[in-house]
């Protein structure tokens, strides 16, 4: 198996989302996570676009160093079933903060097209491509962050018809669209610390995401931006609910002050 074929190939419409508004992020203080999703936009001269995804790799500004991704799903994937704002989960890793200098794919040989007919085309790479194509990004990643990357794939630039000899190549032509934060962290603190205290945090009248105290602390990680209440029940009935007013920006942490709980009369 070729272990770099021409690499962030077909990112299809490759809307690498990490989007998770109620996921929990297990990142620390000092990682982000990155979650990638793959899309594509539909071509009537193919019925299928199969790639064949083997690893995605990023490097941190040494061009010599490249860097596997955990937790990828690898598989060979039909890009033209994923039209209509449909999407795969590609990856969806946990890495180390700093600034982000490049992204790419690894391809494996299983690349090919099902034509309108019925016929399959294999699909092969230029030589120049085999060690993969890159994407810049160049962005800084904060940890505790959960990042949302989109990367645009154009199916129809990427697959090239190789004169008369009925063979087609793979060219990706891909672009970044967006590479920003998805939601914020609130962090904040409930006394006494030896009450277990539930906490919801409700968008006007939804509940986007809830947790609980863990020696009076608590966090919400990469919840959406907005003007929240989060509404708190102690786990003794003596005493009281609260409810507080936080906002939260996306990509900053929100510091809550101290809720102190008040006893029943």
């Amino acid at each position: 198996m070729k272990t770099n074929h021409f690499l962030l190939g077909l990112l299809s419409s490759c809307c690498l989302f990490f989007f998770a508004a109620c996921s929990e992020n297990n990142s620390g203080p000092d990682e982000a996570r990155l979650q990638i999703r793959l899309t594509d936009a539909p071509n009537p001269d193919v019925k299928e676009v199969w790639v064949d995804i083997r690893d995605i790799q990023i490097n941190y500004g040494d061009s010599s160093k490249w860097s596997s991704l955990p937790h990828i799903y690898p598989g060979t994937y039909d890009l033209l079933k994923l039209t209509d704002g449909k999407d795969t989960l590609l990856a969806d890793a946990t890495i180390p903060s700093g600034k982000l200098s490049q992204l790419r794919l690894i391809l494996g040989d299983n690349n090919y097209l099902i034509m309108a007919d019925g016929s399959k085309q294999m699909l092969t790479t230029p030589s120049a491509q085999q060690s993969g194509l890159k994407v810049q990004v160049h962005s800084d990643l904060t940890g505790g962050v959960l990042y949302r990357l989109i990367l645009d794939f154009d199916a129809a630039k990427s697959i090239v018809e190789a004169g008369n000899s009925g063979k087609f190549l793979l060219k990706p032509v891909i672009r970044v669209l967006s590479f920003v934060p998805s939601g914020g962290i609130v962090e904040g603190f409930v006394a006494p610390d030896s009450v277990n205290t539930t906490i919801y945090a409700l968008l006007g009248t939804d509940t986007i995401a809830s947790t609980y105290t863990d020696s009076g602390r608590y966090m919400f990680r990469d919840i959406p931006q907005g003007n929240y209440s989060f509404h708190y029940y102690p786990s003794l009935d003596t005493f009281k609910t609260a409810t507080l007013d936080v906002p939260v920006t996306l990509g900053q942490t929100t510091k809550v002050d101290t809720l102190h709980l008040e006893l029943k009369p």
